[in-house]
């Protein structure tokens, strides 16, 4: 397949300007292109996936990437798609923001490559320099007003909001264009790519580059991700899920793909993964005969895990994740059990309790909230029903001493198949 048969196949390929002639640009030679992002935050997020790794598929077919820091345009913010104006961010911030984001942008393209290696610029280089004279003169002058109100991302603003829209973000479209017209000026730029929100933004500077360079220059845009039951894609009760572990750990990473909604989940394998079209409709065929296996959900998880990640952590996060399901906690690490605990209830009690001849499990089972009384503590335990560190205990006489600490501080109790809760011993 082509790179635009393959995003057409994963259903990626919302939009073009000009489907057969960018064909023929494409299957003439390597091209460069470019996506850009905004360093709103000091990570990205899943959210930001879909474009950057459509830049990875144009690069492993043999395409120029080049990812675009909107170190200019961040400090004003894209309305496309937002109802409210962006607060501005000070331009230490958005110097930090970019700092932290280059190590993720390292793990998704290859700037290391000896044919086509990736590229990472900054807009703030060529769009600080200029006067707003200068701006006006030679952007300016080749964009009507009546043709930027047209633009839907203008028009939303104009007729969904009161107050309308600034003047700060309605100059964002030309901003866009010029940076489209600087990568076609010195980097033989011909392909911007996107959500499908920057479709006016990336016309915009398709015009700019015919008007000012006399250059044939492509669009495309891909679809903005929605979740089957039309919530928007890489929101949780948590908030947003970002690639920065310490925003949102491995574990929690892996835990979200795990739980995609069966309808998306041979769609999410599509836009997220590099699995293959034959494996990813074998995938299909097992989730449609046997949804409740989960199959096509770990392999997403995993394969986006890694991606992200890397193998190792990604190891761990599917080991935290075994614990919860009752798998044996034999050789596990304090730091992958400490993912757990932050996912289940916790109870503390005194670290003394467990010496000598330690505490009775009927009586933690109590203080932990896992059975109302010690009598049907003790009738949950003779019928099979309660673990102690994922191990069935046989007998209500049982007492727990610092033997049974994991770690020398914790108790994993669990009643039945999914109530769990994690005594801490201090």
């Amino acid at each position: 397949m082509s790179v635009l048969d393959e995003l057409e196949w994963r259903g990626l390929l919302a939009d073009c300007t000009d489907r057969d002639g960018l064909a023929a640009r494409l299957g003439a030679g390597p091209i460069v292109l470019y996506c850009g992002f905004d360093p709103s935050a000091d990570s990205l997020h899943v959210g930001n996936l879909v474009p950057l790794l459509a830049l990875r598929r144009f690069q492993l077919a043999g395409h120029m990437p080049i990812a675009v820091a909107g170190g200019a345009t961040g400090a004003i913010g894209d309305p496309s798609g937002k109802t409210e104006e962006r607060q501005l961010l000070a331009k230490e911030t958005l110097a930090a923001n970019l700092e932290k984001i280059k190590a993720q942008l390292r793990r998704l393209l290859d700037f290391d490559s000896r044919t086509n290696p990736a590229k990472l610029l900054d807009n703030a280089d060529w769009i600080s320099p200029i006067s707003y004279l200068d701006f006006l003169r030679d952007v300016g002058k080749h964009f009507s007003v009546n043709q930027m109100l047209a633009k839907e991302s203008v028009r939303l603003r104009m007729e969904e909001r009161g107050t309308g829209i600034s003047y700060t973000e309605f100059s964002y479209m030309l901003l866009q264009a010029y940076d489209f017209y600087v990568l076609c000026r010195d980097h033989n730029c011909e392909l911007q790519i996107g959500g499908s929100d920057q479709w006016g933004n990336i016309t915009a500077g398709i015009d700019l580059c015919r008007k000012k360079l006399g250059r044939t220059v492509f669009g495309l845009t891909l679809p903005l991700i929605t979740n089957a039951d039309g919530t928007k894609f890489g929101k949780t009760a948590a908030g947003a899920v970002w690639l920065d572990s310490a925003k949102t750990s491995v574990y929690k990473f892996y835990q979200f793909w795990i739980n995609t909604d069966d309808r998306d989940v041979i769609r999410y394998l599509k836009y997220f993964t590099f699995l293959g079209r034959d494996e990813i409709s074998e995938l299909e065929q097992r989730h449609n005969q046997n949804p409740g296996a989960r199959e096509a959900h770990r392999a997403l998880a995993r394969a986006v895990t890694e991606l992200i990640h890397g193998a190792g952590a990604t190891a761990d996060a599917v080991r935290a994740s075994q614990i919860l399901f009752g798998g044996p906690l034999d050789g596990i690490t304090e730091a992958v059990f400490n993912e757990v605990v932050g996912e289940v209830p916790t109870k503390h009690v005194p670290r003394a309790r467990f010496d000598g001849q330690g505490t009775q499990l009927v009586e933690l089972l109590v203080e932990a909230g896992l059975c109302p009384s010690k009598s049907q503590a003790r009738k949950d335990i003779d019928g099979g029903g309660i673990y102690v560190n994922n191990v069935r205990q046989a007998g209500w006489q049982r007492a727990l001493t610092t033997n049974d600490l994991l770690f020398g501080k914790y108790l994993l109790l669990r009643k039945g198949k999914k109530d769990y809760v994690v005594v801490v011993a201090q």
